[in-house]
């Protein structure tokens, strides 16, 4: 990609993974030049929760914003790369070396983008936010939290208390990131969800190039 931006979001596609319980994906060519048609037109059949997308604070907070509220600086600007070690969740333990200020963009790289999106079938044991790691993220004010696949929260656990903590917070979160030609660092982001109204949350795409690069 041009301008050296790195496309970080997954590409969305039929019979891609899912969350388990929320709509499969589908992709269909309704009309189309080879069968004679003057264009082609596809018709879409996904969740919110497709690919790369982003959760708003009303996906798990009864009156909090929609995805349509976004405020556009929650996600254009500068942001950091985490790398995690932990292969199990991320914990306040690994992420007290790394000074996390208030107003912060923060993208954790996890062994999810080199192993969970290789495979359609759903992964259960993708690495996770901890629940206590979230309240440390909503205690230092961060602004942005993304992660590497479909959720911030657990599968098995976590994945109720994690949401609450960061959304309940005010604190943007995307997820379904692949940050496997992506290293540790200082960089800039771009990401923009559909303009859903009223909605939870919404696909998205999401673009990163290397602090000071043009």
């Amino acid at each position: 990609m041009g301008g050296g931006w790195i496309d970080i979001s997954v590409p969305v596609q039929s019979g891609m993974v899912h969350w388990p319980k929320d709509p499969e994906i589908k992709i269909e060519r309704l009309i189309e030049i080879t069968r004679g048609d003057v264009c082609n037109v596809s018709h879409l059949s996904m969740g919110a929760h497709t690919g790369t997308h982003m959760d708003a604070p009303l996906h798990f907070i009864a009156k909090g914003k929609s995805i349509d509220e976004l405020p556009f600086e929650a996600t254009i600007g500068s942001a950091r790369v985490i790398q995690i070690a932990d292969k199990e969740s991320i914990k306040p333990g690994e992420l007290g070396v790394h000074r996390i200020k208030a107003g912060e963009r923060i993208l954790f790289k996890t062994r999810n983008s080199e192993q969970s999106w290789r495979s359609n079938e759903f992964d259960e044991d993708f690495v996770y936010i901890s629940k206590e790691a979230a309240e440390f993220l909503a205690e230092r004010k961060v602004r942005t939290v993304g992660v590497d696949y479909l959720s911030v929260g657990g599968y098995k656990r976590d994945g109720v208390e994690t949401h609450h903590a960061l959304l309940g917070a005010g604190i943007w979160v995307i997820e379904g990131l692949n940050l496997s030609k992506v290293k540790p660092g200082e960089y800039e982001l771009i990401c923009l969800p559909i303009k859903l109204q009223g909605a939870e949350g919404a696909p998205a795409r999401a673009l990163l190039r290397k602090a000071g690069k043009r």
